[in-house]
């Protein structure tokens, strides 16, 4: 960065909210090379981006402070107490008194704090929900130590008390080089998985003004008190039943949740950063002017921001994080290649995604792909406007995404009035009392749906590229329109039989019970099938653990049927450690491996119990689908069975009714329907001679045209030559063979249209032929 920032004899570099702009090392840098880094600088940086040093800086402010691993040590063995010395840093000795270098340390630091409420190992240089774990005992902290120590290598680690029934809330700061520090209102960054933020929205109405307002000061306060420059965050938890917060930490950057506060106060916070750097003081940039009420907006006389309040907030904003995660598995990230992305921005919700059309996220980047920004006169219109914008999101790929699992958490009681808090979501998802579900036998029959298409696409492809190759057989032909395909669900398998009866009409018959689809394909590869007597948007991709269909926007895994004694990966990236020696026992829903993933390790649980023998070593890249250890089954008889389907569909077994003459052209084509009755049908709806005439002649002509080709020729010499006719549209072929194929249905069609001519001066008057 500071190579092409000298190459390119710039005046400042902005850093966005990437690693690189909580990295001392890059305004230190540019410092020396003349040139303005737009935030606070590298001492700054170093000692507020770091947790640690951030934690003693706030209890040396009096800024209240959960019990920690810098509790103790200090005066009267009470809180570690710090000034900045001369470098602008914490002394090292006070520093490391808070760190917990070693297992042991960190042993010894929860003694002290006490496992009643739960202890959050963190690892200061972590964020995003990276190098931070929960623990509740010995044993688990001894795990977790080692988790978050490879997942933020060589940061120092630090331990905390869990604070319970804790909202997450956050200040927006933003400090000039004049000694001032502004707080546009701030975030409620509640709604968490794996302390990672999922929803975010402004204001946070959960907390009384009086006690934000004392949060904004403390802040300000603290920022001040070390001549802050450019925009921060100040965190806080805050107890909602007791009115107490406590500090958390201050992210010295920007961050990429900050349009909520732009939404809630109309200032640009980029452009404000800009300004900031520039010299300009905070009390002379308009938009912070226009937010004060300041009736000149473009005056110079000084705004005293501990003092003065802002005017009242009179909208409400709500983002929703759009990830590459899989909600039906914990949010485990996944990754992949991206086909498609539709979305279009509203006046109620703004949004904007990193990855374009044939784009895709790979297994070394940060899961979030995507941010949407919904805004309303109070929360509950927000909320209504990110659902409606989220039903309409398509994200189409090899990933998966929270899309669907957002809208059904926004419409949680929970949610809607408000009382959640950081441990909220963690508990849905343990306990997946929040799902996305579609019926099982909707789900059945529309992967049945989808594969019997793929089956004729594919099957009449092998046809196609014979005739390209020069060969002559048509013995594929009858494959293509019936044969027999088996959907597994839920350990219950469903044999099914599929009768093409045109082009895009298919019947499907399970146990004896049948129920005819309607399938349109869309321009973007879905299909849109009517069954059931309903329309249903279907698209599916293989993926090495299975099929991911997608019904109606829901997304559903129907995982392949694998060897219960075969340990596979569902994640791409790469193995950390075995939790187990070659040869020892696993436990069904136990941890055995820990793999990197996104950024992230996290552990993949045995589905079955027995001795394992590991089929990888550390550090081998894994991708989806991969065996990563077998089992010798401990109780082979447990494990459970298939079992096939012989009941009824919960479905409407209904029929297509096609029109008379329509079905006439389908039999020509060669796909079965009773002849005797379609021409009944199609006579009887003639309005005259001449229709009745001209339909049979039409359908004998096109009989006579189709037969004429084969009349006294070798088969395979015409085939030959259509292929050779048609070479650029070889499903001529196909259909040409396919009618010839069903000579004796088309001629009982002619025989018995032919009987129907002596009819007709009966049906329409003596005389009329």
């Amino acid at each position: 960065i500071c190579q092409v920032a000298q190459e390119q004899k710039v005046d400042g570099v902005w850093p966005g909210w990437g690693h690189a702009s909580e990295n001392p090392k890059l305004p230190n840098t540019l410092d020396k090379l003349g040139i303005k880094f737009i935030g606070p600088n590298g001492p700054v940086m170093s000692v507020l981006g770091d947790k640690i040093a951030a934690n003693i800086l706030a209890q040396t402010a009096n800024v209240p402070s959960i019990p920690w691993s810098g509790s103790y040590g200090g005066p009267d063995d009470g809180p570690l107490q710090a000034e900045l010395n001369e470098q602008g840093t914490i002394p090292e000795e006070i520093f490391e008194k808070a760190t917990c270098r070693t297992v042991e340390e960190a042993v010894e630091a929860a003694e002290r704090i006490g496992y009643e409420n739960g202890i959050m190992i963190k690892a200061s240089e972590g964020g995003g929900g990276k190098g931070i774990r929960f623990v509740d005992n010995e044993q688990d902290l001894r795990n977790a130590y080692i988790q978050v120590s490879n997942e933020v290598v060589g940061s120092p680690i630090f331990l905390m008390q869990l604070c319970k029934n804790a909202r997450h809330l956050e200040v927006q700061i933003v400090g000039d080089q004049y000694g001032n520090a502004v707080a546009l209102n701030g975030r409620d960054c509640s709604t968490q998985r794996r302390f990672q933020k999922i929803f975010e929205e402004g204001p946070p109405v959960i907390a009384p003004r009086e006690t934000f307002r004392e949060m904004e000061k403390a802040a300000q306060r603290l920022t001040q008190s070390i001549g802050y420059q450019g925009a921060g965050t100040v965190e806080y938890l805050f107890n909602a039943d007791t009115g107490k917060f406590f500090f958390l930490e201050l992210n010295p950057r920007l961050q990429v949740e900050h349009p909520v506060t732009e939404g809630i106060t109309e200032v640009n916070m980029p452009a404000t950063q800009l300004q900031v750097a520039m010299g300009i003081p905070l009390y002379n940039i308009p938009q912070i002017r226009r937010l004060y009420g300041k009736e000149d907006i473009y005056g110079t006389d000084k705004i005293d921001f501990l003092e003065e309040e802002y005017t009242p907030i009179k909208s409400h904003v709500i983002a929703a994080r759009i990830t590459a995660e899989n909600p039906d598995e914990g949010f485990k990230p996944t990754s992949g290649s991206i086909e498609r992305i539709k979305f279009q921005s509203t006046s109620d919700c703004w949004g904007y995604f990193s990855v374009g059309a044939n784009g895709g996220i790979h297994e070394f980047a940060d899961s979030q792909f995507g941010h949407l920004f919904a805004k309303g006169a109070t929360r509950e219109q927000a909320r209504k406007a990110l659902v409606l914008a989220l039903k309409e999101i398509e994200v189409r790929g090899e990933i998966r995404t929270t899309v669907e699992y957002l809208v059904q958490l926004l419409e949680t009681k929970e949610f809607k009035e408000n009382t959640i808090d950081t441990s909220w979501l963690d508990g849905i998802i343990r306990k997946k009392s929040v799902s996305v579900e579609k019926p099982p036998h909707l789900v059945v029959s529309s992967a049945a749906i989808l594969r019997a298409y793929q089956h004729v696409k594919s099957q009449s492809e092998e046809v196609k590229e014979a005739f390209r190759k020069g060969q002559v057989s048509t013995s594929g032909i009858p494959g293509i329109n019936s044969f027999d395909l088996e959907i597994a669900y839920k350990d219950v398998k469903y044999p099914f039989h599929v009768d093409r009866l045109s082009n895009d009409v298919y019947r499907l018959t399970l146990n004896g019970n049948s129920f005819d689809a309607q399938i349109t394909v869309t321009a973007e590869g879905a299909l849109l099938a009517n069954f059931g007597g309903e329309t249903h948007r279907i698209f599916g991709m293989d993926e090495p653990l299975g099929l991911r269909l997608s019904v109606d926007g829901v997304t559903i895994l129907m995982p392949t049927i694998f060897d219960p004694s075969e340990l596979r990966t569902d994640v791409t990236g790469k193995v950390v450690r075995y939790l187990q020696d070659n040869g020892a026992e696993v436990e069904v829903g136990k941890p055995y491996v820990e793999v990197e993933a996104m950024k992230m390790i996290m552990p993949i649980k045995a589905t079955e119990s027995g001795k394992i023998t590991h089929n990888l070593s550390p550090g081998t890249v894994i991708s989806a689908g991969d065996l990563l250890a077998t089992l010798q089954l401990r109780d082979p008889s447990k494990v459970k069975k298939i079992v096939a389907f012989d009941g009824k569909l919960d479905l409407a077994m209904q029929s297509y009714n096609f029109d008379s003459k329509v079905s006439l052209t389908n039999i020509l084509n060669g796909y079965p329907a009773d002849p005797d009755a379609t021409v009944a049908a199609a006579i009887q709806s003639a309005n005259d001679v001449q229709s009745a005439a001209d339909l049979i002649i039409n359908t004998v002509n096109e009989f006579i045209r189709v037969e004429t080709l084969f009349d006294g020729k070798l088969k395979d010499d015409v085939v030959r030559k259509l292929a050779k006719d048609n070479i650029d549209n070889l499903d001529i072929v196909i259909q040409v063979n396919q009618a010839h194929m069903q000579i004796k249905r088309r001629s009982s069609l002619n025989v018995s249209l032919l009987r129907q001519i002596e009819t007709l001066n009966d049906r329409f008057g003596q005389g009329s032929v």
